[in-house]
């Protein structure tokens, strides 16, 4: 079943604010079997939402709308909505009630929150002052809702979402991801390209490019719940075969929590010495919780002074060899290894950009270095001219390598 989500208001048209109700309420809808066909946007004028809802109901059974159900002259969605659904504004006394109880000032503005169309079944809100409605109009459903996306959410938990699955005969849906890094999106198509041909019409495989690596999403709808899980278990472990090589996790867990997770489970330990991240590397690591328990510290070597002076980089070696360099990377990461005692170290040191770069050393320049109680390896990367890509794709290679290490894979 396919549906359409409208959000009104011209905050959102100018860019005064980001649209997250859209892609909140889509993630949600695709969970129980609604998948949301087109997202429009329109001002806060009668007609546009007029005819944003002639154009959704003319594809689809379902609409959802959020935003301008507040208190003030600019929210006119009740209102256009009367007219629409041609019915009358009546005072619901559970709203009022309340709408009483949220507000510890009660006034005229408060009591027109508690109107609402005749036509429509109240959705109570619990969480603010504006309720939500549900219009069912000649087998066509409108679900208004407040814009505020707090406000918004908790209605679709509490009370939208069990509605819409009883009213409608739904579908299961299931996607299945597999992360990958260290291979381009057209050289994956190309590896892919036999087992996409294989695949049924009903099944959809999507490339989903982030700087530092690609998700893959397999896509399941059906009406047995059982055969499509285990069709989709089956051609998602067959995908991750044909992608071992570069096989990053499973259900796009973060390398950051999937690196965390092995060192944990492990019980060993990690330190960072970062150039050119200037200490990224070390943010998402910290950004999983517990992970106190393996990770000792970072040294943000940014300039050669604290390279030599802090990671006892010989300066001959930087002279002679560059902080661009194998031989450079390849001493931070067994020196700070050594100097925090941790089990295992990742060292990175790059041309970020958009300056910096030479013919020999263009700009996206980047050497990474993982040391273990074995051996120091290094890698040689050229990643672009995008200062901002290139500190991501960096740090994210750089966990994917300490994985790699980690799992015993060369």
């Amino acid at each position: 079943m396919q549906c359409e989500i409208i959000t009104i208001g011209d905050e959102i048209l100018i860019g005064q604010v980001v649209d997250t109700n859209s892609a909140w309420m889509a993630r949600s809808l695709n969970e129980v079997g609604v998948k949301v066909a087109r997202i429009t946007s329109v001002q806060d004028e009668a007609i546009e939402i007029k005819n944003a809802l002639d154009n959704a109901f003319k594809n689809y059974e379902l609409v959802l709308m959020t935003g301008g159900l507040g208190p003030t002259r600019d929210d006119i969605t009740k209102k256009v909505l009367c007219e629409y659904f041609k019915t009358v504004m009546v005072i619901n006394e559970d709203v009022l009630s309340d709408v009483r109880k949220y507000v510890s000032t009660f006034n005229e503005l408060n009591r027109k929150q508690a109107e609402v169309p005749q036509a429509c079944n109240v959705i109570r809100n619990m969480h603010g002052t504006a309720p939500g409605m549900w219009f069912d109009d000649d087998n066509k459903v409108l679900v208004s809702m407040p814009g505020v996306p707090s406000e918004m959410e908790m209605m679709m938990k509490e009370s939208v979402l069990p509605k819409i699955k009883q009213h409608f005969t739904l579908p299961f849906i299931i996607h299945k991801n597999i992360v990958v890094q260290g291979i381009a999106e057209s050289e994956l198509a190309i590896k892919l390209d036999a087992f996409e041909n294989e695949l049924p019409l009903t099944i959809k495989l999507a490339y989903l490019p982030s700087p530092g690596h690609i998700r893959l999403r397999l896509s399941f709808c059906g009406s047995e719940q059982e055969s499509l899980i285990k069709i989709a278990d089956e051609l998602s472990n067959k995908l991750a075969l044909l992608v071992k090589d570069y096989f990053c996790g499973n259900e796009d867990i973060p390398i950051e929590q999937i690196v965390g997770n092995m060192l944990a489970s492990k019980g060993l330990s990690l330190s960072t010495a970062e150039s050119c991240t200037g200490g990224n590397i070390a943010h998402m690591i910290t950004s999983v919780e517990g992970s106190s328990a393996y990770f000792k510290g970072s040294v943000v070597a940014y300039a050669n002074e604290v390279k030599i002076h802090i990671l006892d980089v010989p300066e001959a070696i930087l002279l002679n060899n560059g902080a661009v360099s194998k031989e450079t990377v390849e001493i931070m990461a067994s020196n700070v290894r050594k100097k925090f005692k941790s089990d295992y170290a990742i060292s990175v040191s790059g041309i970020a950009g958009p300056g910096g770069g030479t013919d020999k050393k263009p700009v996206g320049t980047v050497w990474i270095a993982i040391a273990s109680p074995e051996k120091t390896i290094s890698t040689h990367f050229l990643f672009g001219n995008n200062r901002e890509r290139n500190i991501i794709r960096a740090s994210i290679t750089a966990l994917n390598m300490l994985r790699k290490v980690l799992m015993g894979i060369d």
